[in-house]
């Protein structure tokens, strides 16, 4: 298998760009698309090589329009495989484009790398940013904004990680191959990374591309502490040390660090319950130790390696009052430990502590008193001691170097690691407590569940699942015992529609503990559908009238988080009216929170797709309403969108200053400006596009009939029988209505059509109803919010065919809905670029452009695929899941998903 030479423009004409892609890049796809030929060819003989060339060709020639070939004719060709071969083409494609995916990884990678450290713009890079603050607000503002910077991606497990882990380490270990062939010159050695490599792509293709089981939440849990091991560990003290050394320029090194531990770490893998019965109180105890696990052998092993380091003799570098007193200190606390240490290192102070240390962070590991720390800032107060002493001594370089590196770990990470928060439906809590109450309405206490034999007196029997919410909050009160209340105090209220909703989570707590006190919590609404953000400071403003949530903002001097779902609320009134409310909500709720004196920060809950509020997340922080951002800017992370941006060290280290320096300058006066300035300009143009684009969305949606035609029309059905992630893909036993779907199944659906409507849909009738062009480009060139819109369209556009939408669209005989998708998917297309002014989507992008040009024929392979299988499961009337055709539609899913990318 190779690249594509030519590929087809919407308009119908070639596009030669045989020479438009760098050629690195080229030359490695081109290779491994070539190992990936000798392997299919060793395994499955000429037949299986042919027919892999054989579809290749047909759907080049057809997505070229090269000699009046068709689409049918391509797909009359797939039609005609047998079954076993059919398969093994799927499974092909799959491995290509993981392949693929992993050269455009390796030259990214290479990109950066050579960029190296050069300047960049503000909102970029956070000394550039810092740079641009300090001309708008003068130093000591932009020092003080610096310091109270926060960057906060919490890790979800949803299931849009279409791969197996088996399969995404086979990818990994041909990546660090390819990374070794990089730097190989000696014939021999290339001959011999070319076997290896050729051995790994055999492991990956003959690896089944299908998970046989359904992922527990642990190991979701485990797949996270991956990421954790392989980059995030390393890079987050990497990223401060880059800005550190651009802040204080010849002297980095010699003076102590400046740059501030701005990012902090967060998870819902093993804490979020809502609508997951996997998710239990046992399991997210075991999740909260198994990220201490990690992060506390981390800390281990880093200061193990430093203290070992710091072979400096107390004649040269004498210690200080304060260390010779932390050292008796620590023999006091175990002599045996402290003469082992002694032992090797007589005469060096410095080394003897930090070694202590080591064993005292073990000790905590492995719950083992009197050694063990009790909170992290013990560690930190030890390791502050230590520095203050080098620096006293003159061994400034020792003091600001590795050992800085490690108390900027110890600040972000914690013994916990990431801050584990819970969430869970409003509706749980109101049953929850509707029987606590019954079974007792006036005392406060947890009431036991039994009774004399002999009296009618009994209170009604408690339900498992109340007793399993009890349960929670007690495993919450011992986690924060263990590894400290920012381990886990944040309980995240799904689908907030009263303060009560609020209420009842600390009345629960109280019940839960009985005579104990109840864990510190922070109970945050999150706001999801359109009604509900409507009604947002509302509800906002009846909650601070609660006794409990005065009780915390006394606590945290006024500090509230409030999140926002990007999900439902696209899935409710589409995503253009979506986009227009999360904006109007910030705006609200910043404005509210400035008038309650309060320290706000908003959690943004976007996915990785662009129907569930993805797209460049940076971009997205620079169109937010002025005063909501403040330096604080929290996101959810999902699915693949964690692989791709932090699976590899380089690219992760790039995507935390970037989002570190767009939350920072998303605050300047020149984009708070930009924003207010945007938002009264063209209120009336967001009112226009709000009520044409709902209209447009309601009248497909809301249509007759509608939930079962697409069912019928996507494999929105089948995805449910892929074991992607732990949690079920709808709310009911079965989808009657949008609201039984859950939005990443709705998204992802869509996305495996070819249609991407989760993305898109309602935009044209919207920009049409405007109907001012001038005005419209002049929205697309001054204001941020309709400028992310519109690139945000042009990629889900890009991924989407309207030649492979129709067969899509055909599989249900509702002409009606299938012609108003194809209306609005051309209608949007004429919009969208009348208002870039470019010629085709993505000109503007021109490389990410090409990209998607040279993967779309390959992915139509796969979509053939698709569609020859659920045509065979529709005649079937559904068919075993366990059959043949099942199984090339799962295998054909997976490949989809790799060509694309974010497709949930």
């Amino acid at each position: 298998m190779t690249d594509i030479e030519t590929t087809r423009r919407h308009d119908g004409s070639r596009d030669d760009i045989s020479g438009a892609v760098d050629g690195s890049l080229r030359q490695d796809v081109s290779y491994l698309g070539s190992l990936l030929g000798r392997v299919l060819r060793e395994s499955g003989g000429d037949e299986l090589f042919q027919a892999v060339e054989d579809v290749r060709a047909a759907v080049i020639a057809a997505y070229e329009g090269a000699d009046g070939a068709s689409l049918d004719d391509a797909q009359r060709l797939v039609d005609a495989l047998d079954q076993g071969l059919a398969e093994q083409v799927a499974r092909a494609f799959t491995c290509y484009f993981h392949l693929s995916n992993l050269a455009e990884e390796h030259h990214r990678v290479r990109v950066l790398r050579r960029r190296g450290s050069e300047a960049s713009a503000a909102g970029d890079s956070v000394s550039a940013t810092l740079r641009q603050l300090t001309d708008e607000v003068g130093a000591d503002e932009a020092s003080k904004r610096l310091d109270a910077l926060r960057f906060h991606p919490v890790l979800t497990a949803h299931p849009t990680e279409a791969r197996r882990r088996a399969v995404a380490s086979s990818i990994r270990r041909i990546s660090d191959l390819m990374i070794d062939r990089d730097r190989l010159e000696n014939d021999v050695a290339v001959a011999e990374a070319e076997r290896r490599l050729l051995e790994e792509v055999d492991t990956l293709w003959r690896t089944s591309p299908i998970r046989t089981t359904r992922p527990t939440p642990l190991d979701e849990v485990r797949t996270a502490m991956s990421i954790f091991d392989q980059t995030l560990f390393e890079i987050v003290p990497q990223v401060y040390r880059l800005l550190d050394d651009r802040l204080l320029g010849d002297a980095a090194g010699r003076e102590p660090a400046v740059a501030p531990a701005f990012m902090r770490l967060g998870t819902w893998i093993g804490g979020d319950r809502d609508g997951n019965p996997h998710v239990t109180a046992e399991v997210t105890r075991a999740a909260a130790d198994i990220a201490a696990e990690h992060v506390l052998l981390g800390l281990h092993r880093a200061t193990t390696r430093i203290g070992g380091t710091l072979t400096l003799d107390e004649a040269e570098t004498p210690a200080s009052a304060e260390l010779v007193a932390l050292a008796e200190a620590q023999r006091a606390m175990d002599a045996d430990v402290a003469s082992r240490i002694g032992v090797r290192s007589p005469h060096e102070l410095h080394r003897r502590v930090l070694m202590f240390v080591a064993a005292r962070i073990d000790a905590t590991r492995r719950e083992g008193a009197p050694l063990a720390y009790g909170h992290p800032d013990e560690l930190l107060a030890d390791l502050r001691v230590v520095q203050q002493s080098l620096r006293a001594a003159g061994a400034h370089r020792s003091a600001n170097g590795d050992l800085q590196g490690l108390v900027w770990q110890v600040e972000t990470f914690g013994f916990h690691l990431a801050e584990l928060e819970v969430r869970q439906h409003s509706q749980v809590h109101r049953t929850a407590l509707a029987e606590l109450r019954a079974a007792d309405p006036v005392a406060g206490g947890e009431q036991s569940t039994g009774g004399d034999a002999g009296t009618d007196t009994a209170p009604p029997a408690r339900s498992e699942m109340t007793d399993e919410v009890l349960a929670v909050f007690r495993t919450i009160a011992d986690l924060q015992k263990r590894y400290g209340v920012r381990a886990a105090s944040r309980y995240i209220v799904s689908f907030t529609q009263s303060s009560a909703d609020l209420a009842n989570v600390y009345e629960l707590a109280e019940r839960a503990m009985g005579d104990e006190p109840a864990p510190v919590l922070d109970v945050i609404p999150l706001f999801e559908t359109f009604a509900d953000l409507e009604a947002s400071t509302r509800i906002l403003d009846e909650a601070l009238q609660t006794e409990a949530v005065q009780k915390r903002l006394a606590a945290t001097g006024r500090r509230l988080e409030v999140m926002l779902g990007y999900s439902d609320s696209s899935k409710d009134v589409g995503p253009v009216s979506a986009t227009f409310a999360l904006y109007a909500a910030q705006a609200r709720i910043a404005d509210w929170a400035a008038e309650n004196d309060i320290e706000l920060t908003l959690f943004h809950g976007r996915g990785g797709a662009l129907g569930r509020g993805g797209g460049p997340a940076n971009e997205a922080v620079l169109a937010q309403p002025p005063a909501s951002v403040d330096g604080r800017f929290k996101i959810t992370e999902q699915g693949e969108v964690i692989f791709a941006q932090y699976g590899n060290k380089t690219i992760a280290a790039r995507h935390v200053e970037q989002m570190a320096a767009a939350t920072l300058l998303a605050s300047s006066p020149s984009n708070e400006q930009a924003n207010a300035t945007a938002a009264t300009r063209f209120a009336e143009v967001a009112s226009t596009m709000d009520v044409a684009s709902r209209e447009a969305f309601f009248g497909l949606v809301k249509a007759d009939g509608f939930a079962s035609w697409f069912a019928a029309v996507t494999p929105m059905e089948e995805v449910g029988l892929l074991a992607l992630g732990s949690r079920p893909a709808r709310r009911g036993l079965s989808v009657e209505s949008l609201e039984d779907l859950r939005a990443i199944p709705w998204v992802f659906a869509w996305t495996q059509a070819r249609i991407n409507l989760a993305g898109w849909y309602g935009l044209g009738s919207a920009l049409e109803a405007v109907g001012d062009l001038d005005l419209l480009r002049e929205a697309y060139a001054t204001w941020p919010l309709f400028s992310a819109m519109i690139k945000n369209v042009e990629m889900s556009l890009a991924k989407t065919d309207e030649h492979i939408a129709r067969e899509y669209l055909a599989l249900a005989d509702r002409d009606d809905l299938a012609g108003r998708v194809l209306d609005e998917m051309a209608r949007t297309r004429t919009w969208v670029l009348a208002v870039s002014g470019h010629g085709e989507v993505l000109d503007g992008r021109p490389v990410l452009s090409r990209a998607v040009r040279l993967r779309s024929p390959y992915v139509d392979a796969l979509s053939l695929l698709q569609l020859r299988a659920l045509r065979a499961i529709r005649v079937a009337g559904g068919g075993d899941p366990a059959d043949a055709d099942h199984r090339l539609l799962l295998l054909s899913v997976n490949g989809i998903a790799a060509g694309l990318q974010n497709t949930g």
